[in-house]
Parts: structure tokens; C-alpha cells; sequence
């Protein structure tokens, strides 16, 4: 299938492998059909085919120690035989598509139509018709000599229509390309740590080749297809690719191949690279998915319109089952293409549980757009029942056949001035308001640190109320020092001078830190002269190595000795072990083992210590206590990281059970108790006392003793002594929340968590949990939003729990910035704070907007309404109207968007999910503001030619020439609403409006540049947009009307809103929505609510098919043997099953594609990732 899809680009490899494959041993075929096989097969066809993994890397011309030699030509060779690791993104959507999309709004359609009749109709001259007998149709229109312009007003409504369009398709084109920048920065900044000519550089993962030795570490996400030469303890999630949840054990000798896409969860190695690019298992997947993306389009249309229901239970199920899946994608284009990841995102962003401001938007815009639209059905049956009965019962007419052209031409006057109600009443610029705000935002937020991953994480950080923060690398500095030493019976509070130790000691110690730490792991030379010394890889081992060179040894010298090969056996670290031990063979074919974690746990493991002279001496349980309280709890209390070294011999016959954890770790020697100092950055306590004072709370989890958590917790000023709060440790934390069965209840989170500052000795799980239970928690009215930051693996579960995930952009590991929303570029906790003053604001932004966009509304339709019943025709002509709403949705809408946040955002409490959008105070401005524009608009119009002494634009009859008078009213409405633009910039009820208004350059552009083309529209706009030109006078008593609005908002400013009692706030969510059913709470599509009910019933029977469908599947591909389409087909049916998805006509599409944007889907279910609820 691969073949076909990609016919060209075998077709170009053909002839390289005619010239035998440009020098190499191995053919592109060859390396692919070999990394379709697994475990044994592998190896057996390994050693057929070329001996072992060194016969391979001698064919591939690389050294599996020294890697490649870096020379440009040999890479450019390897890419032009074995392909880029590229995959050729999607293309984007053009200008002409968007476009197209842009005219699908049901309004615009509407007013198209209108235009198009009321044009065809101007055209239509019926034959020798006599004016009288038609009545007052067409009298004065025909003496001015004006019928010829009568088809300007259809053509000025498509002319406003079409730009209305442009303006919303250059959006969505800009939004387009904007997101494209962020992806290709996502990708830039995604490096892999390979060898070349004997070096380890990280070179970008595109950059990778076949050929390549690449080091893999726990928590990457691999690149590539390669093929391990040797690993330590490496365990991969393979579940992006098979669906199996299980971690998958590597080792050289059983299932030595790695493939891209997939996760290391534990341990290191290193590997050959075999395949990159489109080659790569999940390339030929990819490249199966573009060839099936538009197929499934074109059956999915059918779909759709055979059967609506089926189509949306399906994404219902989907939904509930996949988790949150969809939105893993790849972070680069190696696995994902930019286009699959802007798919992607857009199926990623619906499945997420929509968001507060969505939320509330989508019940604001449909309870305005009913208003809006009995305003306008109203309005139309006025008008045409106005003219019916004074035509033809008052003037007793005959409907006379010349006629009906006349008469059909007033009707569309009426229905066009119907739908104009329609389209001022529909407040179609909040979309673009909230699309430009956010984008804004997420543009700005970029220079402070913060990556955005998911558009609408910016906004729900502003409604935070709870942080979760990691203490290492985001609360702390991440530069590890050892500072106190207990090492020979004597505690150091300084690192000692060497010559004090007894030499074996220090001997046994250097060894034991330098071998027993990742060969990445390395203190190189400062970058600029009387600089720190640069920390690479962990910064624990970081720590350590530290201390052996100011111990005055090297630790390189002892590495070379025993280079990573000759490692007989690593016990990686991990969150349960919390431990780390590395076993070497000595030269008498003994054994030793080092071994180095968490004090209090590798001290339960020691029966022996080293004394003063270097011997070892009994170690009992009652010694043990004695040294945590004298020597481990003082470190800790001082805020110090303690880590505890050991080693233990073993006999080199009979060679122990390395397998047999257990036996194993036990029975050390203690050598040593480090103290390691993470000093807290110095702005962070100030970041965490602005977020108290923004009513949020912040709580550190972390995997540190709890003393040493708790120190650090009051230096950073989480926690400040005579407080009420709880610090605990994991277990304390498990003990209290769970039953005697041990299963969580919510009842005792509830007792715990708005008390708890501080869990130390966490576990991942515990860090879920938490998180959990704080969101789920129904004991305050407002639902807790919730941000998380995570940097390793396995805290992926928590931050795709979390409202907001942040992940570490240095620190982090990729499989954790693949569950976040927010990568925070510095791995610093005062970039949160940025982002929560960001997300304030885009949700002021939004209020501000309303509060100006609802008053246009509310005006506009009330002058359209009244005028039309009162006398036959709006004040504001169609044009105008088009033109006040554009101006006021697409230029207001930047320009109140735009506005850049201020420290006094921190001021306040979260609004939270269940505040309304328009509180009482912008009510208040609303209405008020409504009230002056009214009285004013509807003096002009009733008594406007007795005070400036001109015509009296009322009644005339249709196609008449524009009025001064009309004119004038036009004017004025626009004035006034561009200093109300000024009024909006202040929602809280602010005096000073103009403040800070020069910070925000694009506003005044904007009010500047509305009220040039204003006054062109004014002066030179004419019978298009009926406005006859005014004079100076009259134009300085529209602008000083105008300028009223400025005083009056003052005046409003006054009436305190306390006395206000009738107001009402708008725009909620209610207490109903706010929680929904579990399996609406996990990712809600916006589905009606009737319709949620029917579908219920369809979900359950969707799900049974599906099973008997999966497991039908399952059968018939163990039938057909491990053919790769059989192995795709074994795919789909695993991941459907996690996903649920029920596509009938061809199931192996749909459900791959979900499988391979979802590496998630499986961790859910590994144990101590609680698997997510909502799965029956």
C-alpha cells in the first residue's frame, strides 16, 4: 500500500538502487522490510543477513562508536538514498478556499440574494406603465430622473458583502500562517543527541540520516527507526503505534528494534538509525493516511448526509473514549508534518471540554442572534402589512399586472431592511474578536517564554485558580551543587579539603559517582571566562560530578577506563525504584555494584557503613534512625537535596540473578550522604505573592523529602509559618484519601486538598490524583480551574488532566511537552504568572468588546425598528448599516482585542466559570450609553430639519435622492459610536478612559483611520451610500454630539451599580451546564442538548458493534498471517477499541488515523496512570 501512495518517490529510489545503492551494503527495500519485523524474527534475520548489528553498521559505513563522520558530502549522499526524516506536510487551505468558507455565513447568503433581486428588479422596466395607477411607487423617483440609480443600493450591499468576506478570509489565512510559524518554531526546537566522529552533538531530528548512532534517554520520543546496539534497562510505549498500553522491553540480543514515533519510558541506549522520513514505520503510515485523507473526505460528505446521526455518535464515542487522544500530536514535522498537526489541532481543540469563554460566548451569540432575528421578522411584517393595507385599503387600489414589478421592488426594500436589522442585531465580529485576541496573545506571549500550544490555553489561564508546580528547575534555579558531606562518621557543613579523607574512601567514592551516572551526564567548561561551569544532562549526576572535581579528582579518566559497553548491568532510575545502581566486573571476575537515590530509601537498603578509616562497619536500624534525625533531617531542613552513595560486592561464581530486583538492592554499604543545594530563583517569590494576590493558589508537588520541600516551600513564600495548611508525603497523602478497600474517595480529597500546600515524595500518580480530585471537587461553588507543570514522562496523565498543562521547555522531556498546552521557554514560574495575566486579559478584551459592539446593537436595531414602522424606511439605509458593522465588529474588534495587559489585571479574583460575561457594570454602560444615542438619534429624526433648517428626509418615496437630513443622522450615529470605542477601552467602571492609550498604537490608528474614511464616505460617498455632502457646520455638531459620549459615560461613571437593582448580568453558564454528566465533562463537542438525550441510547449500541467489530477483526488477522497490511488492520482494531469509534464503511481508516495521532491513548491504561473515566 506504502508503495503505491508514494509511487514517485520509489520510483527515484529504483535508480539509485540500480547503481547498488550508491556505495552502501544496504538497499532502502532491504532496511524497510526489515523493520517490519519483530522481536526474534529481527534478530534471526539480523544474523542471516549480516551477522549482527556490526555487520549492519559496516554495510551502513558508520562505526557503532564513533557514529559517522560528519562529512557534508556522505550526508548528503545518505539523504539522497535513504530519503530526509521529513514528511512533506499538508497543503494549506488557499486564499480562494477560505473565501469560499467565508461566504457559507447564512446572513450574508441571505443579504446576497436580497442584493441580487433588488438588482434584477431596477433593471426590469415594464412596458408604457402610467405612474398613477401604481400610487405613490415610483412619482418622485421618475421627475428627478433617478430610476437609472436605482440598481446602486443591490450592487453597494454585494460590494459590502464582499468585503466583509475579504476582511474574514485574510483572518483566517493570517491565523493560518501564524500557527504554521509556531509549528515550524515547535519543530526547530526539537533536538536529538547523536555521535559523530566520536562526539555526541544534538543535531535538529531532521537533520537525522540513515547511518547515524543516536543515544537515546528515558523520555524521548524517537525520531526515527533504528535498530538498539545496546541499552541499559530500556523499556519503550510502543502504544502509538500497536495500541498494546504494556511497556515494551529492549535489549540487543531479543527485540532490538526502535521505531519512531515512540516513547522511551525508561532506561538509555544507543541505536543505529535504519529508516527516516517517509520510510520510517510511522512515515508509511503517514504517507497511507495522505493518501486516505481525501477518499475518507469524499465518504465522510456521503456519510454525512445518509446519515447525520450515525456520523455524530461516532465522534461522540470517539470522544468520550479516545481521551483527549487526538491531541498528541508529534511535536515535528519528522513524525507529524505541519499539516497533519494543523488537522490535527483543529480536531484536538473541539475535543477538548470547551472552554469557559466558548462557553459563554456560544449561549451569548444564540440568545442575541433569536432576539435579533424576531426584531427582524417583526420589522418586515410591519412594513409590508403598513404598505398593504395604505395602498390598497386606504387608497382602495386594484393589484394591477403592470404593477406587481413596483410593488415586488418595495417588497425587497422591505425584506433587505429586515435582514439589515438582522445582521446589526447578529454580533458576528465576537468570533473574530475572541480568533483575534487569542492570536495576539499568543504572538505576544512568545516573548515571554510562553509557547502556546492550544489557542484556547491562554484564555482558561486567566480563570487559574490553583497552580501545581514542580520545586526542581521551575521554583528552583535546576543548577545543582553539593554543599554538606557526611562521609567517615564526620558530617561536613562544607565540602572538605581532599587530603582529609582516608584515600580508599575517596577512591571507592569517585568511582562510584562517575560510573554510576548517565555518560551524558557532563560538567563542561564555562561558555564566557570567570562563568559557572556548564551543567549538562541531569543535574543531580551534575551535582555529584561537581563534587568530585572539587574533591580535586576527574571523573572522565575513570569513564574512559570503563567505557558504557563494559557496563555489566544498569538499573536505571525511575519514579518507583527512586534509586539508581550500576554493576562492573572487577578484574578477578567479581562483581561490584554502586549504587546511588533518595537517602531514606537506599539507607533502608544499607547493612553496612564505611568508618572513619575507610572500613566497613555494621550499620543496625537504631543507627539509622540516629542519622536521619542528626544528619539528613538538619540537611534537609536547610532546603538541601540529600542523596545517598553505596556499592555492594558480589561473588563472581555462581554470577548472582540480576533479574531478582529485590536481592539484589539490599545489603549495601553506605560510602556517603550528599547535601545538594537548588537554590530558588530570586523571582520567584515575588511571582508567587502576586499570584496569591490574584486570588490563586499555589501548591508544590514534588518528589523531595519533605523537609527539604517544606524549606524551600518557605523560602519561596508558599507556605509562611502560623499558617493553617497541610504538608504531606505521598503516602501520608494515600493513606488519607483512600478507604479500607484503597479506593479513592472524592469525600476525603475534599477534607484535604484546600489545606495542602506541600506534597513531597510524590509519585506521578499521586501528582493525577491530586489534580484530579481538586477539578472533580464540588465543595466551593466555582469548578477549580486547574495548571499543572510537568517535565518528566511519566507526568503526562497530569498535565493532560490539568485546565492547563505546562511542560519545561529545557528541562522537559518530549513526551511531556507533547501532553502540555504551554511550553514555558525558560522553565521558569514567573513566565505562569505572565500567562495568567495574558489569559485576564484576552477575557477583558472580549468584555470590552461587547460592552462596545452590544451598544452599537442595541441603538442600531431599536432606530432600523421604529424608524421602518414609524416611517416606512430606516434612518440607516442598508449600506450604512453594512458599513457601521463592519467598522464597528472587524475594526473594533482589533482594536479593543489588541490591548496589552497591565500588573493591575493581578488585582482581582478569577472571575471563574460561572461569573457572567457582561456583569452588571458593563450592563449599566450598555444601557446607559444605549439611552443617550436614542434620545439623540430620535430628536434628529423627528425634529432634525427644524434645527439645522433643511428638508425633512422622512417619507420619500423610493429611489429618491440621499438627504441632508438622513445624512446627518448617519453621521452622528458613526461619531458617537467611535468615542463610545474610547468609553469601551474601561469595563470595571474606570474614570480615567484614556489611560494608557498610547501603549495600544493600532487603537488609535484604528479610531483615527475609521474617521477618515468616514468623512470620505460623508462628503464624496453619494447615491451608493446615500449621503448627501455636508457642511462644516453640520459636521462640527455631529462631532460635538459625538464627543457627548465621552461626558456621558463620566455621568454614568457616577450612579453607583449597587443601586441598580433591576439590572440583570448575561451571558453564564449555568450551574447545570458548569458540571455536566461524567461523559459530557470529559470532551464535549458541541452537540444541542436535545439532541444528547437521543443519542445516548445510539452511543451504547455503537459501542457493541464496535467490540464484536474489533474482535471479528482481531480473528482475521491472526488468520492471515504478519503481512503489513495485517499489522495495520491489528493496529486500527486496538486502537478503535480504545477509541471506540464506529465507522462502518471502512474501519481501518478512521480508526488508524486516531491511532496515530495519539500516543496517549495507551498510557492511560498503564498501570499507576489511572486510566481516564468515562470508559465504560
Amino acid at each position: 500500500m506504502g508503495d503505491m501512495s508514494n509511487s514517485d518517490f520509489y520510483a527515484k529510489n529504483q535508480r539509485n538502487e540500480a547503481n547498488h545503492m550508491g556505495g552502501f551494503g544496504c538497499t532502502l527495500e532491504e532496511l524497510r522490510s526489515l523493520m517490519e519485523l519483530r522481536g526474534s524474527e529481527a534478530v534471526i534475520k539480523i544474523q542471516e543477513c549480516y551477522g549482527d548489528t556490526e555487520g549492519l553498521c559496516k554495510r551502513l559505513k558508520t562505526s557503532p562508536t564513533d557514529g559517522l563522520s560528519g562529512n557534508a558530502s556522505d550526508l548528503e549522499k545518505r539523504k539522497l538514498v535513504y530519503g530526509q526524516n521529513f514528511i512533506p506536510p499538508k497543503k494549506p487551505k488557499t486564499f480562494i478556499q477560505l473565501v469560499w468558507e467565508a461566504l457559507q455565513d447564512v446572513t450574508l447568503i441571505i443579504l446576497e440574494v436580497a442584493a441580487i433581486i433588488s438588482l434584477g428588479l431596477s433593471f426590469y422596466h415594464p412596458p408604457g406603465q402610467s405612474s398613477d395607477v401604481c400610487g405613490t411607487a415610483s412619482g418622485g423617483a421618475e421627475d428627478e430622473g433617478e430610476s437609472q440609480a436605482g440598481w446602486i443600493e443591490g450592487a453597494a450591499i454585494l460590494l459590502s458583502v464582499i468585503c466583509v468576506v475579504l476582511v474574514t478570509a485574510f483572518n483566517d489565512w493570517s491565523k493560518e500562517k501564524q500557527f504554521r510559524g509556531l509549528q515550524s518554531r515547535i519543530e526547530q526546537e526539537q533536538k536529538f543527541a547523536v555521535v559523530r566522529a566520536g562526539q555526541v552533538i544534538q543535531i535538529p531530528v531532521a537533520e537525522i540520516v540513515v547511518g547515524d548512532i543516536a543515544q537515546i534517554k528515558y523520555g524521548d520520543l524517537l525520531p526515527s527507526d533504528g535498530i538498539l546496539l545496546q541499552g541499559n534497562d530500556l523499556k519503550i510505549d510502543e502504544s502509538s503505534l500497536t495500541g498494546e498500553s504494556d511497556h515494551v522491553g529492549k535489549s540487543a540480543d531479543k527485540d532490538p528494534m526502535l521505531l519512531s514515533g515512540t516513547h522511551v519510558m525508561e532506561g538509555s541506549g544507543k541505536m543505529v538509525v535504519t529508516a527516516v522520513g517517509v520510510n520510517s514505520q510511522t512515515g508509511i503510515i503517514f504517507t497511507l493516511l495522505g493518501a486516505g485523507g481525501e477518499e475518507e473526505e469524499k465518504k465522510s460528505k456521503k456519510g454525512k448526509i445518509q446519515d447525520g446521526n450515525v456520523d455524530s455518535s461516532q465522534t461522540k464515542a470517539k470522544n468520550q473514549d479516545g481521551a483527549a487522544a487526538i491531541e498528541m500530536q508529534p511535536l515535528k514535522s519528522a513524525e507529524g508534518g505541519e499539516g497533519d498537526e494543523k488537522e490535527k489541532k483543529k480536531s484536538s481543540t473541539t475535543k477538548k471540554e470547551k472552554s469557559v469563554l466558548q462557553g459563554k460566548l456560544t449561549k451569548l451569540a444564540v440568545q442575541i442572534g433569536k432576539a435579533g432575528l424576531l426584531m427582524s421578522a417583526v420589522t418586515v411584517i410591519i412594513l409590508v402589512l403598513y404598505f398593504a393595507i395604505e395602498t390598497f385599503v386606504v387608497n382602495k387600489r386594484q393589484w394591477l399586472p403592470e404593477c406587481t414589478p413596483i410593488y415586488i421592488q418595495y417588497f425587497v426594500k422591505f425584506f433587505i431592511i429586515g435582514v439589515t436589522v438582522l445582521v446589526v442585531a447578529v454580533p458576528e465580529g465576537l468570533p473574530l474578536a475572541v480568533t483575534i485576541s487569542l492570536a495576539y496573545s499568543v504572538k505576544k506571549m512568545m516573548k515571554d517564554n510562553n509557547l502556546v500550544r492550544h489557542l484556547d490555553a491562554c484564555e482558561t489561564m486567566g480563570n487559574a485558580t490553583a497552580i501545581c508546580s514542580d520545586k526542581t528547575g521551575t521554583l528552583t534555579t535546576n543548577r545543582m551543587t553539593a554543599v554538606q558531606l557526611y562521609i567517615g562518621d564526620t558530617h561536613y557543613k562544607e565540602i572538605p579539603d581532599s587530603d582529609s579523607l582516608p584515600a580508599k574512601t575517596l577512591d571507592i567514592l569517585v568511582n562510584a559517582i562517575s560510573l554510576n551516572s548517565a555518560y551524558t551526564t557532563k560538567i563542561l567548561p564555562p561558555d564566557k571566562e570567570g562563568g559557572l561551569p556548564r551543567q549538562v544532562g541531569n543535574k543531580t549526576e551534575c551535582g555529584l560530578l561537581g563534587l568530585v572535581m572539587d574533591l580535586k579528582r576527574d571523573y572522565q579518566p575513570i569513564r574512559d577506563k570503563i567505557p558504557e559497553e563494559k557496563l555489566y548491568k544498569v538499573y536505571t532510575f525511575n519514579s518507583v525504584r527512586k534509586s539508581m545502581s550500576t554493576v562492573i566486573k572487577l578484574a578477578d571476575n567479581s562483581f561490584r555494584m554502586y549504587a546511588k537515590g533518595a537517602s531514606e530509601i537506599v539507607l533502608k537498603k544499607c547493612s553496612k557503613i564505611v568508618n572513619s578509616a575507610g572500613e566497613p562497619r555494621i550499620f543496625r536500624p537504631r543507627d539509622r534512625d540516629e542519622m536521619v534525625k542528626k544528619v539528613i533531617e538538619p540537611m534537609a531542613c536547610d532546603g538541601l537535596r540529600t542523596i545517598c552513595v553505596a556499592y555492594r560486592d558480589f561473588p563472581g561464581n555462581p554470577e548472582p540473578e540480576w533479574d531478582n530486583e529485590n536481592d539484589i538492592l539490599t545489603d549495601l554499604t553506605c560510602i556517603a550522604v550528599v547535601g545538594i543545594e537548588d537554590p530558588v530563583r530570586p523571582e520567584v517569590p515575588e511571582a508567587i505573592r502576586k499570584c496569591q494576590r490574584a486570588g490563586i493558589t499555589v501548591r508544590m508537588v514534588t518528589g523531595d523529602n519533605i523537609n527539604t520541600a517544606r524549606a524551600i516551600a518557605i523560602k519561596c513564600g508558599i507556605i509562611h509559618p502560623g499558617e493553617d495548611f497541610l504538608c504531606l508525603e505521598g503516602k501520608d497523602f494515600n493513606r488519607r484519601i483512600r478507604n479500607e478497600k484503597g479506593e479513592i474517595e472524592q469525600e476525603r480529597i475534599d477534607k484535604i486538598w484546600p489545606k495542602l500546600r506541600v506534597l513531597a515524595r510524590s509519585s506521578p500518580t499521586d501528582k493525577h490524583t491530586l489534580v484530579k480530585g481538586i477539578i472533580d471537587s464540588t465543595q466551593l461553588d466555582q469548578r477549580q480551574v486547574v495548571a499543572v507543570t510537568g517535565d518528566g514522562t511519566n507526568d503526562g496523565p497530569a498535565l493532560k488532566k490539568a485546565d492547563v498543562g505546562f511542560a519545561m521547555g529545557i528541562a522537559g522531556t518530549d513526551v511531556a511537552k507533547e501532553a502540555s498546552d504551554i511550553i514555558l521557554t525558560d522553565d521558569n514560574f514567573s513566565s505562569i504568572v505572565k500567562a495568567v495575566m495574558w489569559g485576564r486579559n484576552v477575557y477583558d478584551s472580549i468584555s470590552k468588546f461587547l460592552q462596545f459592539q452590544l451598544t452599537v446593537n442595541v441603538v442600531a436595531v431599536i432606530v432600523a425598528f421604529t424608524g421602518a414602522c414609524i416611517t416606512q424606511d430606516s434612518p440607516l439605509k442598508a449600506v450604512q448599516m453594512l458599513w457601521v458593522n463592519l467598522i464597528m465588529d472587524t475594526f473594533a474588534s482589533l482594536a479593543l482585542a489588541t490591548e496589552p495587559p497591565t500588573d493591575s489585571l493581578l488585582n482581582r479574583k478569577p472571575y471563574g466559570r460561572n461569573k457572567p460575561l457582561i456583569s452588571r457594570t458593563m450592563m449599566k454602560n450598555i444601557l446607559g450609553h444605549a439611552v443617550y444615542q436614542l434620545t439623540l438619534i430620535f430628536t434628529l429624526l423627528f425634529a432634525g430639519e427644524k434645527l439645522f433648517f433643511i428638508d425633512s428626509g422622512r417619507n420619500a418615496p423610493l429611489h429618491a435622492p440621499p438627504s441632508e437630513h438622513y445624512t446627518i443622522i448617519f453621521n452622528t450615529f458613526v461619531l458617537m459610536q467611535l468615542f463610545n470605542e474610547i468609553n469601551a477601552r474601561k469595563i470595571h467602571g474606570e474614570r480615567n478612559v484614556f489611560e494608557g492609550i498610547y501603549r495600544n498604537p493600532i487603537f488609535c490608528s484604528i479610531v483615527l483611520g475609521t474617521l477618515a474614511i468616514q468623512i470620505v464616505i460623508v462628503q464624496f460617498g453619494g447615491k451608493p451610500f446615500s449621503c448627501a455632502p455636508l457642511t462644516i457646520e453640520h459636521w462640527l455638531w455631529c462631532v460635538f454630539l459625538g464627543f457627548g459620549e465621552l461626558v456621558w459615560g463620566q455621568a454614568i461613571a457616577t450612579i453607583p451599580t449597587s443601586r441598580l437593582k433591576f439590572l440583570k448580568a448575561a451571558g453564564h453558564l449555568t450551574q447545570k451546564e458548569e458540571i455536566p454528566d461524567e461523559e459530557l465533562n470529559e470532551d464535549v463537542e458541541e452537540i444541542d442538548y436535545a439532541e444528547r438525550e437521543l443519542r445516548r441510547g445510539q452511543i451504547l449500541w455503537f459501542r457493541g458493534l464496535n467490540r464484536i467489530q474489533t474482535q471479528i477483526e482481531v480473528v482475521n488477522t491472526f488468520k492471515s498471517g504478519t503481512s503489513f497490511q495485517g499489522a495495520l488492520r491489528r493496529q486500527s482494531s486496538v486502537t478503535s477499541q480504545h477509541q471506540d469509534i464506529t465507522n462502518v464503511s471502512s474501519p481501518s481508516h478512521v480508526s488508524l488515523s486516531n491511532a496515530l495521532s495519539s500516543p496517549t491513548s495507551s498510557t492511560a491504561a498503564t498501570p499507576g496512570h489511572p486510566r481516564r473515566e468515562g470508559i465504560p
